[in-house]
């Protein structure tokens, strides 16, 4: 039975009138921030001056000429590809370990995702009291082997990693869970056949465990990596970007450019180099990660 023009009108009329005001909202909250942002990287303002005069180029070639802007790229490629490497890889040892039938571990597996939950803020504040080269838990653990604790928070040297620990140990309940219930959709079949064709541990985990996993994997390392360009709480509050920008990442140096310094068309020139960083990196990760995914 063929539609008639005037249902035909009523249907597209219905589906305006529902997808309407999501389109709306998506326009002014995310797409409009977009194209604006876009346009404030070519003005110098500083949010008070009434006039935005076009600088045109000079905001990017002030920006890609200055060598902290390049440290600051490296700071946030190290602080990304550990923080995501050492989530992914931990928290499938966690949930391989968790998924086997122990005692207490509904308990465990709680406990391992409450700091998911939990304000960064609140986290950072906690480790800072940690990581304190005299009174904290970590010196008293290695006073009792006879070492000094580093200064973690004032040292160039040891801030970055005690920013990495601090970011997986909020952030690998999540990986656990995730990969936790990928294991439990794996057919049980699977092992048993691998067995019966005389597979061990090893092998019976290469060749059915990690294809299982393959599209948790693959999801969660498009999200960690997008998350972690995005991580700004714990570097605020642990160590302010510092020691001498030691921790400064990109999505923090946006911070302060736009509300310390007060110079949004840099602040949007930096804000634009993070979409395009995310959006190539999704796309390579989308192109050649699926391509090993198997969903069968």
């Amino acid at each position: 039975m063929r539609s008639t023009p005037a249902r035909q009108r009523r249907e597209w009329l219905l589906f305006i009138l529902l997808i309407g005001p999501n389109l709306l909202l998506f326009g002014i909250f995310t797409y409009w921030p977009l194209i604006y942002n876009g346009y404030l990287s070519f003005v110098r303002w500083n949010f008070l001056r009434p006039v935005k005069p076009f600088v045109w180029f000079d905001n990017y070639i002030s920006v890609f000429t200055s060598g902290l802007f390049w440290e600051i790229v490296l700071n946030t490629l190290v602080f990304t590809v550990w923080s995501v490497g050492l989530t992914l890889v931990l928290g499938l040892a966690l949930a391989l370990l968790i998924n086997q039938p122990l005692r207490f571990r509904n308990a465990a597996r709680a406990a391992l995702f409450s700091p998911v939950v939990m304000s960064g803020a609140v986290v950072a504040v906690v480790w800072s009291y940690i990581f304190d080269p005299r009174y904290g838990l970590i010196d008293q653990l290695l006073g009792l082997v006879g070492l000094n604790s580093p200064d973690w928070l004032g040292s160039t040297r040891w801030a970055m990693p005690a920013v990495i620990i601090v970011y997986v140990w909020k952030n690998l309940g999540y990986a656990v869970v995730i990969y936790l219930a990928g294991l439990q959709g794996i057919p049980r079949e699977l092992y048993d056949a691998a067995l019966v064709d005389g597979a061990g541990p090893w092998a019976r985990f290469r060749h059915v465990t990690l294809p299982g996993l393959s599209p948790v994997a693959f999801f969660l390392s498009v999200t960690s990596v997008l998350a972690t360009f995005q991580a700004f709480d714990i570097i605020k509050v642990l160590t302010e970007g510092g020691p001498v920008n030691a921790t400064t990442t990109l999505i923090f140096y946006l911070y302060e450019l736009g509300f310390v310094t007060y110079d949004a068309g840099k602040a949007g020139v930096i804000a634009v180099v993070l979409f395009l960083i995310m959006l190539v990196l999704t796309l390579i990760q989308v192109r050649y990660l699926e391509r090993r995914v198997s969903y069968g």
